[in-house]
């Protein structure tokens, strides 16, 4: 009985080897004779191991060897601290913070000896926007919920920002991908994003359905309209959907055609200078009645400069009713590295300059109320610029606020 036992382990433990060698040679030949890495035909077998060492690198780095306060755009404390808190526990912390304050650009605020007490606490004033139009916007809470399209995020996903929105009494902006039955869910107020695309407000042809919009218009839950002309992880490029994601759920959506890859424009055709720009805000308006501002980014002050020329020479009632700043840093959205890495300002940066330009032209006559927002988000080197911000949007720091990680909403049902 052990004399039989002991053939079978190594009859079988031989055949193993075999065919582990098998398999082995078959790896080698592949490299030898494959024309797409030069590592693995100069190395076959052992370059395989680089790639595999590379993949591996991100998690030791993460795990082992980064620092609490290291890694971009949230570092482990941050990260842990959203977790915690999303899971109903505890955010304290013992024997002092970890945060280095010495070091240039740290955000500190300035404490008060006499502080507030709680019951003399007042909630932040609502915000009315577009008080001129025949549906005005009020706007009860600083920090809403920035665009994240539906085909991007799944149905899920989409479902829950809108039940969470609900919840808090803020409102979600549903991005370029058009409107779905996700948004309306969980009954929240909606701002419904026209992108360069014009998803779900277009015809045929690719241009602006009037009738589709005075539809969306009538919709209670479609408080505002919001005209993007750029986005902070890509300025100057539009967004994409693989055809694999363009359903026949998202065909009846965004109107376009089944199976293929959906392509946002880099730009909207009708608009190359900021007087086309008025016109276009101005002819939503008239067809909605609901306040119409705009998302960009910005890359100097050149740009902010022109648009307010234009208001004041015809007049403040042609100004966009918000305008959203979106950083150059990129929130939750796909983009080519180099777009992500060199196009456009950081909020830091330009959030302070826009809102110098447009109290500059409030001092030369124009409306000085401004309706203001960030879109991105609350790292800590924008605190304060946010400070000088009326309200600001959560797109890639959703998480802050629901506990839904944005990574895993993307691609996770």
């Amino acid at each position: 009985m052990t004399a039989d036992f002991v053939y079978w382990l190594f009859t079988g433990m031989g055949w193993l080897a075999g065919l582990v060698f098998l398999l082995l040679g078959v790896m080698f030949v592949r490299d030898l004779t494959q024309t797409h890495s030069s590592v693995r035909r100069n190395f076959p077998l052992v370059g395989r191991m680089r790639y595999f060492l590379e993949g591996q690198g991100e998690f030791f780095r993460q795990y082992f060897f980064a620092h609490d306060r290291q890694e971009l755009p949230f570092n482990r404390a941050t990260r842990s601290w959203v977790y915690r808190k999303a899971k109903g526990l505890p955010g304290t912390i013992g024997f002092g913070s970890t945060n280095d304050l010495r070091e240039p650009g740290s955000i500190i605020f300035v404490n008060s000896p006499y502080a507030i007490l709680e019951s003399d606490l007042h909630c932040a004033p609502a915000l009315v926007i577009g008080p001129q139009c025949c549906h005005p916007f009020v706007v009860q809470h600083i920090v809403n919920i920035s665009g994240m399209s539906f085909g991007a995020l799944s149905s899920r996903a989409v479902e829950a920002l809108s039940i969470g929105a609900a919840e808090a009494g803020v409102w979600l902006n549903t991005g370029e991908g058009g409107l779905s039955p996700y948004h309306l869910k969980g009954g929240c107020s909606l701002i419904f994003q026209i992108g360069t695309a014009k998803f779900g407000v277009r015809d045929a042809q690719g241009q602006l359905d009037e009738v589709r919009l005075r539809e969306l218009a009538e919709l209670p839950q479609v408080r505002a309209f919001e005209l993007k002309l750029s986005q902070g992880a890509k300025p100057g490029k539009g967004g994409i959907l693989p055809g694999s994601k363009v359903t026949a759920e998202i065909v009846a959506i965004r109107g376009i055609p089944e199976g293929e890859d959906a392509i946002s424009p880099n730009r909207h055709q009708e608009i190359s200078n900021p007087d086309e720009l008025l016109d276009v805000i101005e002819r939503v308006r008239r067809i909605t009645g609901k306040p119409v501002g705009m998302k960009t980014v910005i890359g100097s002050e050149i740009y902010p400069q022109q648009l307010v020329a234009a208001i004041l020479r015809r007049g403040a009632v042609s100004a966009p009713d918000f305008i959203t700043l979106d950083g150059g840093e990129g929130g939750s959205g796909a983009a080519p590295q180099a777009l992500a890495d060199h196009v456009g300002l950081s909020l830091s940066e330009s959030l302070p300059l826009l809102v110098d330009v447009l109290y500059q032209a409030g001092s030369a006559g124009a409306d000085s109320d401004h309706r203001l927002g960030q879109a991105g988000d609350l790292r800590p080197g924008r605190l304060g610029a946010l400070c000088r911000c009326r309200f600001c949007r959560q797109c890639a720091g959703v998480s802050i606020l629901t506990g839904l990680h944005p990574v895993a909403a993307v691609s996770s049902e």
